[in-house]
């Protein structure tokens, strides 16, 4: 067996950074940027007006001065002529600044009486112009990867970029394995139980950017599980999930060899889920996850997330631990390290109290995996842990 870090920097040598492709902008929410892309044209691109008011010259600008409005200029369609001496142009938020004109008096400043404004306030010294480009320049760029958030896209338009590049999403085909499993919505036999580790894995990977192609069921026979490889051709990263009625992953492991499996490794030292096997099949990487179905889930977030996020070329592909203070004891830790459900909370973080892997309602109360060290010794109260948030 060996540890959980070997086991990723394993896994992260199967898969690297996909292609880019190109994408509309308003498909890109979300998506990974896979190049620096650079702005076509200034923000703003001409001096603005940051207020309603009135545009005149700032050194004519004082108590009392009086001003003839000769026009105006609204967001959209700007004022054509040029502010001479004791001239004003009514201006709005947004719009282009007058030529000649280099300060907006705000309304709320100025009494007007038909085309003539008196200054009747303290206008300060503000000008209530926002000079061209300084938002952004010709040229400022978005640095490549990101994920691409709201603030980027609305960013990303200003720059007038309609088309972005992006890291193609993982296609991830997941294969559940198992005479016993039937998909959802259908009728169980008496024996059988429903398959809901792929859909809990499928809604985990593509959270986190992947493309997931759910496959049929593979029941425990060399054809069944052959015709379900066959499925996944294509895909970036096949995962099965589950072993076989002769024994866990062995028949899942025969037939993938048999198919030219190249193992990398075979059994962690973990809990929940030691026994996985990882390697490379064809032009795809290969996970056999076991079947327990937090055991599944827990290896979905510690092995299958980070190698999707290395496959779209994310930096850092870990998700950062996090440290927070028991508020009930833990007893002494065997000999694997040891991932266990927990709770956050404000006042700090709880072990769930069962922890057998069969028990998803554990795991869906849960929103933290606290991890323990293999022979970590027993913990009081306040001691302070490590934790992955999920």
């Amino acid at each position: 067996m060996i540890s959980v870090e070997d086991a990723r920097a394993l896994l992260f040598d199967l898969v690297t950074p996909l292609s880019a492709e190109t994408v509309h902008l308003a498909e890109a929410g979300g998506r990974i940027l896979a190049q620096d892309v650079a702005a076509t044209r200034d923000q703003p691109p001409f001096a603005a007006s940051s207020m309603d008011g009135y545009a005149v010259k700032a050194t004519e600008v004082e108590l009392h001065a009086m001003f003839k409005v000769i026009g105006e200029s609204a967001a959209g369609k700007r004022f054509e002529g040029t502010v001479g001496p004791g001239q004003a142009v009514r201006i709005f938020t947004g719009a282009p600044m007058p030529d000649g004109a280099d300060f907006v008096v705000i309304q709320e400043d100025v009494e007007r009486r038909d085309s003539l404004i008196t200054i009747t306030h303290p206008p300060g010294e503000k000008t209530n112009v926002r000079p061209a480009g300084i938002d952004f320049a010709v040229g400022t760029k978005i640095m490549a990867p990101r994920q691409l958030r709201p603030e980027d896209i609305a960013l990303l338009a200003a720059m007038n970029i309609a088309s972005v590049p992006v890291t193609r999403k993982p296609v991830v085909a997941l294969i559940s394995t198992g005479n016993e499993l039937v998909m959802p919505g259908e009728t169980p036999g008496p024996d059988q139980i429903i398959a809901s580790n792929t859909f809990g894995l499928k809604a985990l990977l593509e959270n986190n950017g992947a493309h997931v192609r759910v496959l049929p069921i593979a029941q425990d026979t060399v054809g069944s599980l052959e015709t379900a490889f066959g499925l996944a051709q294509g895909a970036d990263l096949v995962v099965t999930i589950g072993g076989a009625s002769v024994g866990e992953y062995d028949l899942v492991a025969d037939v993938s060899e048999g198919l030219g499996l190249e193992q990398s490794f075979y059994k962690i030292r973990m809990r929940p889920g030691k026994p996985l096997m990882a390697g490379r099949l064809g032009d795809a990487a290969m996970v056999g996850l076991p079947g327990n179905p937090v055991s599944a889930m827990v290896c979905g977030y510690l092995f299958l997330v980070p190698m999707v996020r290395r496959m779209l070329g994310i930096e850092h592909v870990l998700q950062p631990l996090q440290q927070a203070q028991l508020t009930a004891p833990l007893t002494e830790n065997g000999g694997r390290e040891h991932y266990m459900r927990a709770i956050v909370d404000k006042d700090g973080i709880r072990a769930c109290d069962d922890q057998d892997s069969s028990l998803l309602s554990v795991l869906a109360h849960a929103n933290a995996l606290l991890v323990r060290q293999p022979n970590d010794p027993a913990r009081p109260v306040g001691d302070k842990v490590t934790y992955l948030p999920i």
